[in-house]
């Protein structure tokens, strides 16, 4: 099944595809919520009615999460470009849950932004209490789905005035185009495909099988450290080919973001300032 989120910002309504049909869940839910994922989703369409999403606007397929975890320098190539060794353990840090915008929302570049940058990822949403894993294998069972994430970051805000931690970076409003479906784990491949283009301009162009942690090591390790709950959000790193390498001009006003990752879907984000 695909979870999704149509209408306008903050009063979107909660949406199941299931063989090419939508179906209203406002009448089990009031929203894609860490709560209606830990009780299983929509185990059935039958009986929900079907609905026309035509025209509407996509929201992020979940509600605002408690958290969001980002894991940086996940692929090799990509921590080779920023200047770094593959870390030996995986890197973590916080983004602003507030960051959450739609698949073709708007993305602000923020005020006194000199390197705003676009980061295509796989996003993994929590659908269990993971505490304490025993083991990775363990981790299959917690995941709810997958998600299209652009975890973008301003890099003069990440390295040059961070004060030692990259949230500044990650955390400025719009920063998280998500979507635009919530993909059940039954439906994804193995390895996919990522890809980003700047105003039609390929940039990445990768697999999740590069990944240097994958999901289910991710999911163990960030258990041992904190608490994932229902509806949290993992980022799990982004490839090679971002404006941080050096061969690509950082974004500014009026250009157009795409990211796409196999079988989660495709997103556009026009940049504007937050100005």
């Amino acid at each position: 099944m695909k979870y999704l989120r149509v209408g306008p910002a903050g009063d979107e309504r909660p949406i199941v595809e299931s063989g090419g049909r939508f179906y209203d869940l406002s009448g089990v839910t009031d929203d894609i919520t860490g709560a209606f994922l830990a009780a299983g989703g929509a185990a059935t369409v039958d009986g929900l009615p079907e609905i026309d999403i035509t025209g509407k606007r996509r929201g992020a397929p979940i509600a605002r999460p408690g958290v969001i975890l980002c894991i940086g320098q996940n692929y090799a190539a990509h921590a080779a470009e920023s200047g770094a060794a593959p870390p030996p353990v995986p890197i973590m840090f916080y983004k602003a849950p507030n960051t959450i915008v739609g698949p073709d929302d708007d993305v602000l570049i923020p005020r006194g932004s000199k390197r705003t940058d676009w980061e295509v990822e796989l996003g993994v949403v929590i659908g269990r209490t993971a505490r304490y894993l025993d083991s990775p294998a363990d981790a299959a069972a917690h995941i709810a789905g997958y998600v299209l994430s652009n975890d973008v970051s301003e890099r003069d805000f990440q390295l040059d005035q961070s004060g030692g931690q990259w949230s500044k970076g990650k955390s400025c409003e719009t920063f998280n185009p998500l979507g635009p479906w919530l993909v059940t784990p039954d439906e994804v491949p193995g390895a996919l495909r990522l890809r980003s283009w700047v105003n039609s301009a390929p940039r990445q162009d990768s697999s999740t099988a590069d990944m240097i942690f994958g999901v289910d090591q991710l999911i163990w390790h960030l258990s041992q450290f904190t608490v994932l709950e229902p509806g949290d959000l993992i980022n799990t790193g982004t490839p090679q080919g971002v404006a941080l390498s050096g061969r690509f001009p950082y974004l500014a006003e009026g250009d157009v973001v795409e990211v796409e990752i196999d079988g989660l879907g495709r997103q556009r984000s026009p940049l504007r300032s937050a100005a």
